[in-house]
């Protein structure tokens, strides 16, 4: 008689962007089809017999919080807590040399690509038969879409293309037939990602077809948010405004990765779109769509960046009004275009100037959010707090925008619902609510 085993115990940590947790969900569904026991971002090691740690390598702090959790498991193995490591992603594929001979203790390195090797060397079978499916490691009701990987942008602070490659689009029907999975298992919102979105088709078939992949996305029963991230400015596909308005499900929100404002400098970011050609874009989306959210992100400390050209940028941003600012430090990534000029501004002077953007858009949210007092919104709870059911109108995207704390009373409230709810309060960045009853 056969003695039945145990499944082994696999830990899956998925470290930086959306896009990586994709494919740690990914791996995760063929594992599951092999019955391996699954943690995902297991906190310690007990019991464990191997760990897949999908890492980062874009940017500097990206790519130490990668090495720090790689020699934490590293640390643990020794210890005889844990048996096998396995590393893939983004900081593999760029390393692997020198992780190989600085972090021995580590079974083997993937890269993004090598999805079948790492299931093949775990014990297990790859089924070709599951592409398209994943398992949901978001909460329940919403989850993230890939449609393209890599990128065919030549932006010299950006070491995307030298890791993930060209720009290569998912065919529409995988993308539709994956998005119908997800709704199956109960997703309500789809966050569209990719490294340029509104490129998607240009490979596949020589014209951008992200609008419509969005007709056929919002066509989808019980699908009720979707939401777009990543959008390129240079070359922005107007239409894709004209799609958003025709269709109630897709978000009054756009994820638009703008920079800078100074021209020299989005010159020598090789951006393809400078201070007056930005503005106009904004203007036409503003004119489009009035109430629609712009989230946008800005890196500070750039070389050569002059104090004028920074304060460039703030008096921009103080215009604008963006309803959401994301600031990052200039990384000087090795092998990108940016790497050839000097790193001259000091870390002190960066860290100050994105603390004084972050401060700014802290005083814009607030005037923004207490504008919102006394009006009703549609909001997705996403979880429940000690204190508050927390959630999110269409104009927050989840993980990195503003959330909504409705206080818990005797009206009954659901996670992965939608709820109609009075702003009753503002903070600089998040609401606070009260659902309203039938």
């Amino acid at each position: 008689m056969k003695i039945k085993t145990a499944p082994r115990k696999i830990g899956i940590v998925s470290l930086g962007c959306a896009k990586n947790l994709v494919d740690s969900e990914v791996l995760m569904h063929q594992l599951k089809e092999d019955n391996f026991n699954l943690i995902m971002n297991p906190e310690d090691t007990e019991d464990m017999d191997a760990v897949i740690i999908n890492t980062c390598g874009f940017i500097l702090d990206a790519k130490q919080e990668s090495i720090d959790t790689i020699l934490r498991f590293a640390k643990a193995k020794e210890q005889h807590q844990l048996r096998e490591i396995y590393v893939m992603g983004c900081l593999s594929q760029r390393y692997e040399s020198q992780l190989r001979m600085e972090i021995p203790e580590v079974n083997e390195f993937y890269g993004v690509n090598d999805l079948e090797k790492i299931i093949q060397r775990i014990g297990g079978k790859f089924r070709n038969t599951l592409l398209g499916e994943r398992e949901i490691s978001t909460p329940k009701h919403y989850a993230y879409l890939k449609i393209a990987e890599g990128c065919d942008r030549k932006c010299s602070f950006c070491a995307i293309p030298l890791i993930r490659g060209r720009h290569v689009s998912t065919p529409m029907k995988d993308i539709i037939k994956e998005a119908t999975f997800l709704v199956n298992k109960g997703v309500k919102e789809l966050n569209i990602i990719s490294q340029d979105t509104t490129y998607y088709g240009m490979d596949l078939y020589h014209q951008r077809r992200l609008p419509e992949l969005l007709e056929s996305l919002s066509a989808i029963s019980d699908l009720e948010w979707i939401r777009l991230n990543y959008l390129y400015p240079h070359d922005f596909p107007m239409e894709l405004l004209d799609v958003i308005n025709r269709n109630t499900n897709i978000c009054k929100y756009i994820d638009l990765p703008l920079q800078h404002i100074n021209s020299r400098i989005l010159k020598s970011m090789r951006r393809g779109i400078g201070t007056e050609g930005t503005k106009k874009l904004i203007r036409s989306i503003r004119n489009k769509i009035p109430d629609i959210a712009i989230r946008t992100t800005f890196i500070v400390g750039y070389p050569g960046e002059t104090v004028a050209e920074f304060e460039e940028l703030v008096a921009f941003i103080q215009l604008e009004k963006f309803d959401r600012v994301g600031a990052f430090l200039y990384s000087h990534e090795e092998d990108t275009l940016a790497f050839r000029l000097k790193d001259n501004i000091p870390y002190t002077i960066k860290k100050h100037r994105m603390d004084e953007i972050m401060k700014l858009q802290e005083e814009i949210s607030y005037q923004q959010n207490f504008q919102k007092i006394g009006k009703i919104y549609k909001v997705l709870i996403d979880r429940e707090d000690e204190d508050y059911f927390v959630g999110r109108t269409e104009f927050d995207a989840p993980e990195v925008d503003n959330e909504v704390l409705i206080s818990k009373t005797s009206l009954p409230v659901l996670t992965g619902k939608f709820y109609s709810v009075k702003i009753t309060g503002a903070l600089e960045f998040d609401l606070i609510g009260e659902i309203q009853s039938d």
